[in-house]
Formats: C-alpha cells, structure tokens, sequence
C-alpha cells in the first residue's frame, strides 16, 4: 500500500510542511506550505515567535490535505515551560541568546565533567538545555514550571494534548542518559532540577495522539524530531562504512555507530553521541556550518549565491582559513566584519574571496571531525554523504572531498523531511524493514551527485596545521 504522510520541519530560519508519498519502491515530497521563522529581541533576551510557529504549521498542515499520519522534527536543545494547567510560561529562549554566557564552566565543575560524558555522552556546548536551565534558575518561571516540553513535543502536544518527550531530541539536553535511553535522574537532580519536570520519553514511530483541530484528525507520530536524526535515517548509503555530513545551519559531522563512545579520548574531542532510529548513535561533531555564509548574505542584501559561489571557486584555494568553530562566530550580527579581522583580510575585501575563506573554512572543519570520528570510534569510512541545503552547494561538496581525500555523495537535500516521512511510513506498514532497506528506497528515488577528491593532500594539511599553531 501507498500512505500519505505529512512532515513538519523546522528550521532556524525557516519551517515548512511536506507531503510524503511512500510505499514500496515510491518515496516522493511535494512542498505544502513553507514560512519564515524569525527570532524577536524582546527585553534584551531573543526569543523564538513559537506562535507564528504554530500558526505556519497548522496553515501548512490544513495545505496538505488529508493525511495518515504527520510527525514533527526541529533543531534541538530549545523548550518551552508549561505551568501546572498547561498554559505555556513565555516565549521559548533562542540557544544563541547571550544568557549562557559564563555558564558552562560553573555548572560543569559542579557535575563533574568527566560524570556528565560518561552519563549523557554529549559534546560541551554553552547552549545545551542543561546550561540554559542553570541560565534560568532562580527566575519565576522555572519556579512556576510543572513540565519542559522539546520545541517538537510543544507542537504535538498543542496539537494532541499529550505530553512526551522524543528521545533523539531528549538526548541532546545534557540530561538523558545515552547508555540506558532514559532521563538522567541523579544527574537531574543534583543539577538542581526536579525529575517529574521532565515527560515521558517515547521512540520514534510511537504514535503520541490525534491532531484533534484537523480535518479528519489524523495520527500523530513521534519521529526523529532532532532534524538531524531525521536527515540520518534518509542518508541513501549503500553499506556501513559511510560517513554523514547533514550540512545547514550547522553542520552535524559524524558516523553512525551500534553503541556510544565515551572514552576520555572522545571527551577531549569533544564528540557528541546522540541517539538516533532503531537504537543507533550518531556520534558526530557539531561543525559550525553554513552559518557564517548565511549571516554574510544577510548583510550583502542577498546577492546572487550561485553567482557568487562561481566567483568563489576562481579564488586561490586555502589563501585565508580560519576556525569555524570559535564560538566568536556563534551570534548574529557583523560576520563579514568578523570573518575580514579573524582571517587577515584587508578592509574591503571582495565579497567571493570571504566566501571562499568560508567553504575552506568549513571543508577543513568536515576533515578534521570526520577524521577523528574513525579515529575515535575504530570505524572507517570510506564514502562521505552530505544530505540538506548543503548538498546544494556544489563547491562546499568539491572542497569537503578533497581535503577529507574521499569521495562525497550529495543529496538528497530534503533528507530531514524524508527521514521524518519514512519513519511515519514504516510506522504504518507503508513500508518496511530496518534503516538498510529505508536507505535503498532513497537511494532508488532520489537523483544523488557524486565528487572525486582531487588537488593536494599536503596542501590541507598545511592549512589545518596553520590553524592548530
């Protein structure tokens, strides 16, 4: 048989509604409804617009007619506090407000980093829910709040009136214990933090309830509601030695593994282990994407980007580099400026050749994390699959094979929205088996573009060094 399935995909700077046809030897996405996500400053703190949110998401849903079943997938680390009648306690925090600053530190030699890796698994980053809630202790409305909802567990339960927390979601909150897929209690806590604040924890493919507002309210169903575990589930590979690049915003750089690695080694790294489908891991570094280009374009009033990503492939390769992942490049705002500074760019600066320094930048940071994946883990890889906006980006895909010196698969771009599709279709018998035979049917549907790595091996090596010195 051949379902219809509706996926909720939310992104940091924009959402969008997508319907899913899938069945066996079918797998198609027509696009219902697609909207801005923009953040408020309000009061010095920013904000995500959670209701415009809402609204963007049922308009869409309400475009996409009638479905089986819809799941929900956004970024993660963010949530909303409800109070004890369910009311929502203000606008959920944006992680890249400045209210975490300071606060890993404090917190972390009170828990004990070495407990927090060898519990949660995650890599330490200032905005994981753990530092956001230690930012938000002692305010009334932690006081007021009865329960923490994941931003995707907000939507469902605005549309179910269920209260659940996905676990691929709940794992990047530096309060799930990665070993046994379940909350953190000690770890919570003695964090300061009351465990019943935190809600059941379901699996992906559970069905959490009905949207009781739509048209035939149709079934809700848990997916991999971290976009990134989501996207994880559509990389087309056609083994287990691969690679994975899930390339926006950030980029989500790693393997998938059967169980996590939580050496003292990896914690140094400062890899991640999150929980993926079917019990899997995602171990991956969180590489700061394709922010930096995102924000430069926002500045430059939007110019052509394949005009200018083809002025960027004529620069000299790996002239300016620098650290994409020094958190200086974290907030909004005078990125070109920053980028101009950081890298010894002259004042004035054409705007292909900070582009160019980007896409080295970023190419570099995918070789060194891929690289002590396998190092880290014992398992190689010997094909790299960049899926989303970034597999788009012909040249990012060029550089990224040539100085991690393997091949790169590109696509399919909307892996996220598939991977959420699949999930509900498997759920519901529309298709079957484990994450191979999910891999094969996009593998068999979606057009994917291969790169050969070329150039010189010794020159990235030379430019990652210039960048340890």
């Amino acid at each position: 048989m051949t379902g219809t399935f509706a996926a909720v995909d939310l992104g940091a700077s924009s959402g969008r509604v997508m319907v899913g046809r899938a069945g066996p030897g079918r797998l198609k996405l027509t696009e219902a409804h697609r909207f801005a996500n923009e953040p408020v400053r309000a009061g010095g703190t920013l904000h995500w617009d959670i209701l415009a949110l809402f609204k963007g998401v049922l308009h869409g849903l309400r475009a996409a007619g009638p479905v089986n079943s819809l799941g929900i997938d956004t970024w993660a680390v963010d949530y909303g506090l409800l109070d004890a009648s369910g009311a929502l306690l203000g606008n959920p925090v944006h992680y890249r407000d400045a209210r975490t600053d300071g606060v890993l530190g404090p917190v972390t030699e009170q828990l004990g980093k070495e407990r927090l890796y060898d519990t949660t698994g995650l890599q330490q980053l200032p905005f994981n829910t753990l530092y956001q809630l230690a930012a938000a202790a002692g305010t009334p409305q932690l006081a007021a709040a009865r329960r923490l909802l994941m931003i995707p567990d907000l939507l469902a339960y605005w549309l179910t009136g269920e209260q659940v927390t996905e676990i691929t979601n709940a794992s990047t909150t530096q309060l799930f214990d990665v070993r046994r897929r379940v909350w953190a209690t000690e770890l919570i806590i003695d964090a300061g933090l009351r465990p019943d604040l935190f809600a059941p924890l379901v699996e992906p493919g559970t069905r959490i309830g009905s949207a009781r507002e739509l048209p035939g309210t149709p079934a809700v169903v848990a997916v991999g509601s971290h976009d990134t575990a989501s996207a994880v589930v559509a990389v087309p590979a056609a083994g287990a030695d691969f690679a994975y690049i899930s390339c926006g915003t950030w980029s989500l750089a790693g393997l998938e593994l059967a169980q996590p690695v939580l050496t003292t080694a990896s914690r140094a790294a400062n890899f991640t282990n999150e929980s993926g489908i079917d019990g899997t891991i995602r171990y991956l570094r969180n590489v700061m994407g394709l922010w930096p280009l995102q924000e430069c374009l926002r500045e430059w009033d939007n110019p052509d980007l394949a005009e200018l990503l083809k002025a960027a492939g004529e620069e000299p390769a790996l002239g300016h580099v620098v650290d994409l992942d020094d958190p200086v490049f974290l907030p909004p705002g005078d990125m070109a400026g920053r980028l101009t500074r950081i890298a010894g760019l002259a004042a004035g600066t054409a705007p292909a050749r900070i582009v160019r320094c980007i896409l080295d930048s970023l190419a570099l940071a995918h070789r060194r994390a891929l690289r002590q994946a396998q190092q880290l883990s014992g398992h190689h890889a010997d094909v790299i699959h960049i899926v989303g906006g970034g597999a788009r980006n012909a040249l990012l895909c060029q550089l990224t094979a040539n100085a991690c010196g393997l091949p790169v698969i590109a696509g399919p771009v909307e892996a996220t929205a598939l991977g959420n599709v699949l999930v509900q279709a498997r759920a519901a018998g529309a298709v079957g088996g484990g994450l191979t035979q999910l891999r094969t049917l996009v593998r068999d549907t979606h057009h994917l573009t291969q790169y050969q790595p070329r150039g010189d091996e010794a020159a990235w090596r030379a430019a990652e060094q210039r960048l340890e010195a």
